[in-house]
């Protein structure tokens, strides 16, 4: 008898599905042909069920931490840093691949970290997304997840605001968003938007965070930072002529991790860094060799106490240290 298709439009929006076709391929071994086949629909279709299904923590996968040269990596930087923990992942040869290693680590932290009463203030990115993959939802009481900047009024891929409400949807939280778009024209309109919107809650909460989690970006003509797409192609040569090395949730940052003197600075939607830094646990999640200055630069200007990143970073790091 010939399978039943299924109209492919909405199929990403149903949850037995989703678990369905998971549970196939990951208990069962199924190939996706073979699932498609059995569910009456498309690889392509497959492919998205599943992949969806890891966005949404519906399949959580665990890294096994057991690499030698991995834990090597991460006591060298834990005692070159001056840090509490370092997490080194393997290296992966591409940026969406490295973010979702580092992420998948990440998510595992979270899960066991953030108990109840927890207040959390939450950056963006890929590598944060990634981690919604591994991150188990527990139902904690009284936690708070805090955005600690502005979003995006039209976006194809990531939104800043995505990960705060995503990740406080899965804990049964109170979700404090920062509602303001991520660059505005002048700092005349960012201190209205702060000091007659509300806006300036979100930078009181962001002074009392038991964990600060954030990603940072490399600045550069070869970078991969997603906020890259949203200044001028002009704004952003004059960013990288001014020294910028680092792009910390869009404020521009030198080597040493101080801001670069470019208007761009006095447009971001972000907390303040100074209140970010005096969170009582700061994670940075950042991987790749490229960004090995950035996150070094972060650290200067708002300090971490748990870091993870992959080997590439984190032997470029040991190199720059």
């Amino acid at each position: 008898m010939t399978k039943l298709r299924r109209a492919q439009g909405v199929l990403s929006d149903d949850g037995s599905l989703r678990l369905r076709a998971a549970w196939l391929y990951y208990n069962h071994n199924l190939t996706q042909k073979d699932i498609a086949d059995q569910l009456g629909l498309s690889r392509t279709t497959v492919i998205k069920l599943l992949d969806e299904a890891l966005k949404r923590g519906e399949v959580q996968i665990w890294i096994n931490e057991g690499d030698r040269s991995c834990i090597e990596l991460a006591l060298k930087l834990e005692k070159a840093l001056g840090l509490d923990e370092v997490v080194v992942v393997p290296g992966s040869p591409d940026v969406a691949g490295s973010a979702r290693s580092v992420g998948l680590a990440l998510g595992k932290f979270l899960s066991e970290a953030i108990g109840d009463g927890t207040m959390v203030g939450v950056g963006w990115g890929r590598t944060l997304s990634a981690s919604l993959a591994s991150f188990r939802s527990p139902r904690r009481e009284g936690v708070k997840v805090v955005s600690l900047l502005g979003g995006l009024i039209e976006t194809r891929s990531e939104n800043p605001i995505d990960y705060s409400w995503r990740l406080a949807s899965q804990l049964g939280a109170d979700c404090y968003l920062f509602p303001a778009p991520l660059l505005v024209d002048s700092p005349e309109t960012k201190e209205i938007l702060r000091t007659r919107c509300g806006l300036d809650k979100i930078e009181v909460l962001s002074q009392s965070l038991d964990i600060a989690v954030f990603s940072v970006g490399d600045v550069g003509p070869d970078a991969s930072s997603l906020s890259r797409a949203f200044v001028t192609e002009a704004e952003y040569r004059e960013i990288v002529a001014s020294g910028a090395i680092c792009d910390l949730m869009c404020n521009y940052l030198d080597r040493d991790g101080r801001s670069v003197d470019h208007p761009i600075n006095g447009r971001v939607m972000s907390v303040d860094l100074e209140h970010l830094a005096t969170a009582q646990h700061i994670v940075i999640a950042c991987g790749g060799a490229e960004r090995a200055d950035a996150i070094l630069a972060a650290i200067r200007r708002v300090g971490c106490h748990t870091l993870f990143t992959d080997e590439g970073a984190a032997t470029a790091l040991l190199q720059r240290i």
